[in-house]
């Protein structure tokens, strides 16, 4: 969680990569924690790979990307992980709405245990090329 943020959010928020926003335990403290962050960035999935019977262009779709999420192990356990997610959630709908184009958000699975996370919320599917790689559209997310 500390590696990505201190070496590469800023940087890859400078090229135009990504994204990251950042919850923090407390606004007041001189050290300023994190307690959670995610990061999206736009990134382009086949229409084969996609869980849709939607008709789809025959080019790269745009999705938007979960590339990180992460809670501060201090606050895992305590709900924080579901409400930064639909944060994320969210956030990507509203820059959607925007202009951003996007069928979708994708986002990669760590391990078993983020899969477990995942799967206790009922609208992600998995790719058809890669159960590890999660999937829901904006449509649905539109709901969240």
């Amino acid at each position: 969680m500390n590696q990505f943020l201190s070496r590469f959010a800023a940087k890859h928020a400078e090229l135009g990569l990504s994204s990251t926003w950042v919850l923090l335990e407390d606004v007041q403290a001189a050290k300023l924690p994190v307690a959670a962050y995610y990061t999206l960035a736009s990134a382009t999935a086949n229409k084969s790979s996609l869980p849709t019977s939607q008709s789809l262009p025959h080019y790269p779709v745009p999705v938007v990307l979960l590339a990180r999420l992460a809670i501060n192990r201090q606050h895992q356990g305590k709900g924080l992980g579901a409400k930064i997610l639909i944060s994320a959630l969210r956030h990507s709908v509203q820059l959607m709405e925007q202009g951003l184009p996007a069928f979708g958000l994708i986002l990669d699975v760590l391990d078993e245990d983020a899969l477990t996370f995942y799967q206790r919320f009922d609208f992600f599917e998995p790719l058809t090329d890669d159960p590890m790689r999660l999937f829901v559209g904006m449509g649905r997310l539109r709901q969240v």
